[in-house]
């Protein structure tokens, strides 16, 4: 049933095709656990090739035991393994960010090493359809826009897929049991120390009794759905952009001399005819292309460049981020890097 449910979560978002090589991020838990051994199942009917990357954090002591219990099911299974140790809290420190989003870094980095030395071209993650509603709230929490409604992207970039994204945990646990998979389990996960903890631990069981027992299934709903609109309007956007895009000009900076960096150029009339959502979503879609990401980029810029367009001052020039320098001059948009 489970392995059922996976197979029919590839096909419905075309994560995966024939001949595919597909890293899969194994921390030995059983969300991982589960992805591994469904995929080991199925690789047969969906002709792909898996490997294994597990990332050892080097944080508890029972690290260096989940390394060990990953190597051994690889081996017990033939899947080629891959693992790493190294100290997160350490490197966490060194670069002045939390201790999450280090890990969250460094797994990533090692999931492309892995994949560049074994020709892989997906890498598979062992997201659920819990973590998504847990990805949800928290985004609402910090305050989100739209898009963070959205949760976790079952597939991103068309290379990070996520097989058991529609599959709840109740559903994991009891996959593991009737494959006697013994998966390990992560005591931090049970303290309340992060974010993402409290709202497993303790806002999500509030809920739950106090309001809806169904509040995950709701949320996953709402996350579908923000899913469906956000695509109607990237695909409005993406048009737009073809539109608007102006190719074979000549490039000037502010100061009027040639520009020879990364240069996009829109038409300032037709973007000032759009609506405020479309032209929002257009800027940023435009500087992920110019820039290559959106990071940093927040609403009050987003604001500052749609004034600065719509007021068409001279060689006034806006700086969102440094990298970034947006200005407008007879009558064309310039965002460049």
């Amino acid at each position: 049933m489970f392995e059922d449910k996976v197979l029919k979560t590839i096909k419905k978002y075309n994560m995966l095709q024939d001949g595919d090589r597909v890293v899969i991020g194994v921390s030995g838990g059983p969300d991982s656990m589960s992805l591994l051994n469904s995929l080991n199942n199925l690789k047969e009917k969906l002709n792909i090739k898996i490997y294994v990357a597990h990332i050892n954090h080097m944080i508890r002591e029972e690290a260096d035991e989940e390394t060990e219990y990953v190597r051994s099911f690889c081996e017990k299974i033939g899947v080629e393994f891959f693992a790493k140790r190294i100290k997160v809290e350490e490197e966490a420190k060194k670069q002045k960010i939390g201790t999450e989003e280090a890990g969250r870094n460094i797994r990533y980095e090692f999931f492309e090493e892995v994949a560049k030395k074994v020709g892989a071209n997906k890498i598979a993650t062992a997201h659920n359809s819990n973590d998504n509603a847990e990805t949800v709230l928290m985004n609402i929490i910090r305050g989100t826009s739209i898009s963070g409604l959205k949760g976790i992207e079952k597939v991103r970039e068309g290379r990070f897929i996520r097989p058991i994204i529609e599959c709840n945990r109740m559903e994991v646990e009891e996959y593991c049991k009737e494959q006697k998979l013994d998966p390990r389990y992560d005591k931090t996960n049970y303290e309340n120390v992060y974010t993402r903890n409290k709202i497993r631990n303790l806002l999500i069981p509030y809920l739950q009794k106090e309001f809806n027992p169904n509040i995950l299934e709701g949320i996953n709903r709402l996350s579908n759905l923000a899913t469906s609109n956000e695509e109607f309007i990237n695909n409005i956007v993406e048009n737009e952009y073809k539109k608007l895009s102006i190719i074979g000009d000549n490039i000037i900076n502010s100061d009027g001399e040639e520009k020879i960096n990364n240069t996009i150029i829109l038409n300032l009339k037709e973007f000032n005819k759009l609506d405020y959502v479309i032209k929002s979503k257009l800027i940023l879609y435009t500087i992920s292309k110019v820039y290559g990401k959106i990071t940093g980029i927040e609403k009050i810029h987003i604001d500052d460049i749609i004034k600065l367009c719509k007021n068409n001052i001279g060689n006034k020039y806006l700086i969102p981020k440094k990298g970034i320098k947006i200005f407008v001059k007879k009558g064309k948009i310039f965002f460049t890097a």
